[in-house]
């Protein structure tokens, strides 16, 4: 229990249940803290440790070291003869009703913002299990920099994996591991850069991050404009003369748009392609979420059409976590020399053990099996949602509803904005489709709310699907 101990004047916060290294710790934090706030000045004079300990309660040793790790990090200083003192610094003065400023509200209580797995479903088990096997087996090299690829275990398991579930033609030698689509964008957005590249054509609706980073690239992002049938790919050569010149390339979320949630019809496919190969560009295209898939198969992957003309980017973070900062990169051979020199001479930036606790994961047949629980677990929530809307919002239909999970909910005209205060109100987060339009594109044609209905808990999806339907009109 944390008491207010009264000591030499000044106020000391500190839990006396703890006993041990933990009560020293507790002295500590509070000394630190009476000195940082300034209600120990510099200069002060402290009692004695046996004083102090007398009047707290507590043993002189755990007094003693905890000024002794004050005086180690400078806060306080000790001199023969003249005691333990606060040291001479300069330390801003902080109010009082600053120190014990009371915490800001809460925020929402239920997030439907799309993007996010429900990451209360994350394997724990089965992870630390993959996670003891492979360090067991790794050798001692694979914890040094490593290969800027990433560990040739992750590349050749994804290999596998990609060419199995998704159609990706892939080869672990032109596989790059990195730390997430925004990573995995960076890169590409130097190397198009430095292949002389000025602009990257991207969906008209997306996320303004992407944008933010292509421009950071120096590129610029030219938005294709999207219909009932998803990007309109055909229109390519049009932007390309009102850019001024090629595009270095286009960024495509072609097996479920997001966050409209339409497949690329197979005409738009072969129309990227063909303008690739005739144009010289490259088609990024993002497979975010192309593994969750309920009125079919899934569809394949893009990449497999021409693997010399596509850049395929995947992730852990909507079938896992995002947490795991772990992505990865199917190149174009000749690319391939490019990015990994932009990525640099050594795995920096993807941890060596997450990168083979995800390969032992792959191969043990674990992730197939997390895939279908969560396939399973996104479908319910999917069709617990439609049956929601119609017996309590009939005004409101959902769309690109076949794949993912999120959903667009087209709303009555003129009523985006009201629904998403009133979702609010419900203590909802929940985004308008407005909010993923590019700034050059056209004006969304409907009103309507993007909501992420994998990001809830299991317990805590029934009382965010009651909070939807009641900002809904």
């Amino acid at each position: 229990m944390a008491e207010s101990w009264a000591t030499f004047g000044v106020d000391l916060h500190v839990d006396v249940a703890r006993t041990g290294s933990g009560l020293r710790r507790g002295l500590t934090d509070a000394l630190r803290e009476a000195v940082r706030c300034g209600r120990l000045a510099p200069g002060t004079r402290l009692p004695s440790s046996r004083s102090l300990a007398t009047d707290l309660g507590i043993a002189r040793n755990t007094v003693a070291d905890a000024y002794a790790d004050l005086v180690a990090e400078g806060w306080l200083t000790a001199r023969q003869g003249s005691g333990t003192r606060v040291a001479q610094r300069t330390v801003p003065a902080v109010p009082a009703s600053a120190a014990r400023r009371p915490r800001s509200s809460r925020g929402p209580a239920y997030d439907l913002v799309p993007g996010t797995p429900d990451l209360a479903s994350f394997p724990r088990a089965e992870w630390l299990k993959a996670s003891r096997r492979a360090l067991t087996a790794a050798p001692n090299d694979a914890l040094g920099y490593g290969d800027p690829r990433g560990r040739v275990e992750l590349r050749t398991a994804l290999a596998g994996y990609l060419a199995r579930a998704r159609g990706v033609r892939a080869d672990p030698e032109h596989l790059l591991i990195c730390s997430g689509f925004v990573h995995g964008l960076m890169l590409l957005g130097e190397v198009l850069r430095r292949r002389g590249a000025r602009t990257l054509a991207v969906e008209s609706y997306g996320l303004d991050v992407h944008w933010g980073l292509i421009e950071r690239a120096g590129l610029g992002s030219v938005p294709l404009p999207i219909d009932e049938l998803g990007t309109r790919t055909d229109d390519l050569a049009d932007r390309d003369a009102h850019a001024g010149g090629t595009p270095g390339g286009v960024l495509l979320t072609p097996a479920h748009q997001f966050p409209m949630g339409v497949p690329l019809r197979p005409d738009r496919r072969a129309a990227v392609v063909d303008w690739a190969r005739r144009t010289g560009g490259l088609i990024l295209e993002d497979d975010y979420d192309g593994e969750f898939r309920y009125d079919r198969q899934p569809v394949g992957a893009l990449q497999g059409l021409d693997p010399d003309r596509v850049v395929y980017f995947g992730t852990a973070s909507k079938s896992l976590a995002p947490g795991l900062r772990l992505g990865w990169l199917v190149l174009p051979p000749d690319l391939a020399p490019e990015v990994m020199a932009a990525k640099g001479g050594a795995d920096w930036s993807c941890g060596v053990l997450d990168q083979l606790t995800l390969a032992e994961f792959i191969t043990s047949g674990a992730y197939d099996r997390h895939v279908r629980a969560s396939r399973l677990r996104y479908r319910r929530r999917r069709d617990q949602l439609v049956e929601a809307l119609a017996a309590r919002a009939p005004s409101v239909t959902a769309t690109g509803i076949a794949a993912g999970f999120h959903a667009v909910l087209r709303l009555p005209p003129g009523t985006e904005q009201s629904v998403v205060r009133a979702a609010a109100w419900h203590g909802l987060a929940v985004h308008g489709l407005t909010s993923y339009r590019h700034p050059a594109a056209a004006p969304p044609p409907v009103d309507a709310l993007v909501v992420g209905y994998g990001t809830p808990s299991d317990s805590g999806w029934p009382g965010a699907l009651e909070a939807l339907c009641g900002a809904l009109p």
